[in-house]
C-alpha cells in the first residue's frame, strides 16, 4: 500500500505520546513492505509574537498552506489511503478535505477527547468531567478549560461547532480509529457515527527486552501536568521510604520539585530521557507507577511497560481500567487518592512472589496481543476495510 501520514507534534518542551505512536505507525508500516508519506508540522513553529499566534488562531478553522501541501503530495505519490495522527492546532480539518477533492480515503486516529472536549482531556479541576458530552460547548469555555483561557477556549469551541455544523466529522472521514473500547463509547456518547468507530491499540515498532527489576527504584515517566497525577504521587511518596525517580518534563515541574521536599525518600527528576533511556529504567525499575487522573488514551507507556514487564500501579480510571488487569498486571488504586495511592504501593513493595510472577504475566500479554506482528496486521485490516466503505479500490501493491 501506499500510505501518506500526516501529524502535527506538540511542543519539543512537553512531547506527547502521539508523536510516539505516528513514529511507531510509519516504522511498522515501513517494515512491513508499505510505501509511506509523510506531512508534518511542529507547534515550536509557533512563537510568542501576536502575527504568529493569529496565523494559528486561523488555522484553527482552515489552514491554506496544509491544505495546498497535502493536495500536492496526494497528486505527487496518489496514496491509497491518508491517515491523521493529530490535526490540532495548525493542520485543521482543510487536510480532510484535500484528500477528498481527490478521492483519497481518510483514517483519523483519536488520541485525545479533542473532537469532544475543547480541553481535549475531559477533565476540569484535576476531575474527570463530561459537561461538553452531556451538554453544551459552552462549558469549556465558562471554565476556561484550554489554557486556562475563555479566548482560547472559546475559539477552539467554535471550531468544534463549526465543523460538526458543516458535517465535516461525519462526512470527510471514513474511519476512526479508537485506542480502546473505553474511548470508542464516550465518542459515540459525543456524537460521532458508531459505524465507523473501531478499536485498535498503539504498537511498538521495537519492544524493549523483558527486564529484572533489579534497580531498587519506582519509576514514573510522562509529561508534568495536572492531569498525570504527579501531584497525587508525590503526596503519597510522603508515606513511603523507597526511591523514585520522576522522568519527563512540562509545567509542573517546579513546583513539583518544591513538594517532593517533603518525601522521606529520595526523588529524582530525571528530565527529558531517550527511548533506550526509558527502556532500561523500566527493565530495572521494581515498579512503574501511572497516577493518570484522566481517562488516558492507550499510553505507550503501558505498551513499554509490559514489554519490559515492568509491574505497574495504576488508577483504575478510563484506559488504564480496562487495560490492566489486578492482580496478574499490577496493581490499581482510586484516581486521585494519595492515600488509596500510599497503601497500593506499599502492598506491592511487599510482596516479591507477585511482583515476579507480573513481570512473567506482562511480557506474555505484550507478546500475545500488542506485538509489532499484530500491531501492523491491525492497522493493514483497518485500511482495507476503509477501501471498502469508501468505494475507492486500492492500488494493485495494496
Amino acid at each position: 500500500m501506499k500510505i501518506l501520514l500526516i501529524h502535527n507534534f506538540m511542543q519539543s518542551s512537553a512531547p506527547s505520546g502521539e508523536g510516539v505512536a505516528f513514529e511507531n505507525d510509519r516504522r511498522l508500516l515501513e517494515r512491513g513492505g508499505h510505501e509511506v508519506f509523510t506531512y508534518t508540522r511542529h507547534n515550536d513553529s509557533i512563537d510568542k509574537t501576536l502575527i504568529s499566534r493569529a496565523n494559528a488562531a486561523v488555522s484553527l478553522f482552515w489552514s491554506r498552506s496544509a491544505y495546498r501541501d497535502i493536495a500536492a503530495l496526494i497528486r505527487r505519490h496518489r496514496p491509497d489511503v491518508a491517515h491523521f495522527h493529530n490535526t490540532f492546532p495548525l493542520l485543521s480539518v482543510s487536510g480532510y478535505r484535500a484528500c477528498r477533492a481527490q478521492g483519497i480515503p481518510v483514517i483519523q486516529t483519536l488520541h485525545n477527547y479533542r473532537l469532544i472536549c475543547p480541553g481535549g482531556l475531559l477533565t476540569r479541576e484535576g476531575k474527570p468531567c463530561s459537561k461538553c458530552i452531556d451538554g453544551s460547548l459552552l462549558s469549556a469555555v465558562q471554565h476556561a478549560c484550554y489554557r486556562h483561557s475563555r479566548i482560547t477556549s472559546g475559539l477552539v469551541a467554535a471550531m468544534l461547532a463549526e465543523n460538526r455544523a458543516r458535517g465535516v466529522y461525519r462526512r470527510d472521514v471514513d474511519c476512526y480509529i479508537c485506542l480502546t473500547e473505553s474511548a470508542r463509547q464516550r465518542f459515540i456518547h459525543g456524537g460521532l457515527p458508531e459505524s465507523k468507530l473501531f478499536v485498535r491499540p498503539n504498537g511498538l515498532v521495537s519492544p524493549p527486552a523483558l527486564g529484572n527489576g533489579d534497580g531498587g527504584f519506582a519509576l514514573f515517566v510522562g509529561r508534568l501536568t495536572p492531569e498525570k497525577g504527579v501531584g497525587t504521587l508525590l503526596s503519597a511518596w510522603e508515606g513511603i521510604d523507597y526511591p523514585l525517580r520522576i522522568v519527563g518534563d512540562g509545567s509542573l515541574r517546579t513546583q513539583l520539585q518544591q513538594q517532593a521536599v517533603r518525601t522521606p525518600a529520595k526523588v529524582t527528576f530525571e528530565g527529558l530521557r531517550s527511548h533506550d533511556e526509558v527502556a532500561a529504567l523500566m527493565q530495572a525499575a521494581t515498579l512503574l507507577v501511572i497516577p493518570s487522573e484522566w481517562y488516558e488514551g492507550f499510553p505507550v507507556t503501558v505498551l513499554e511497560a509490559l514489554a519490559c514487564g515492568t509491574p505497574l500501579v495504576v488508577s483504575a480510571i478510563g484506559a488504564l481500567d480496562e487495560l490492566i488487569e489486578a492482580p496478574t498486571n499490577g496493581l490499581k488504586f482510586t484516581a486521585g487518592d494519595s492515600a488509596d495511592l500510599r497503601r497500593t504501593v506499599l502492598q506491592l513493595l511487599g510482596d516479591a512472589p507477585a511482583r515476579r510472577a507480573m513481570q512473567v504475566s506482562n511480557r506474555a500479554l505484550f507478546d500475545q496481543l500488542y506485538s509489532p506482528r499484530r500491531a501492523l496486521e491491525s492497522l493493514e485490516t483497518i485500511y482495507r476495510r476503509t477501501f471498502t466503505t469508501s468505494g475507492k479500490p486500492p492500488s494493485a501493491s495494496a
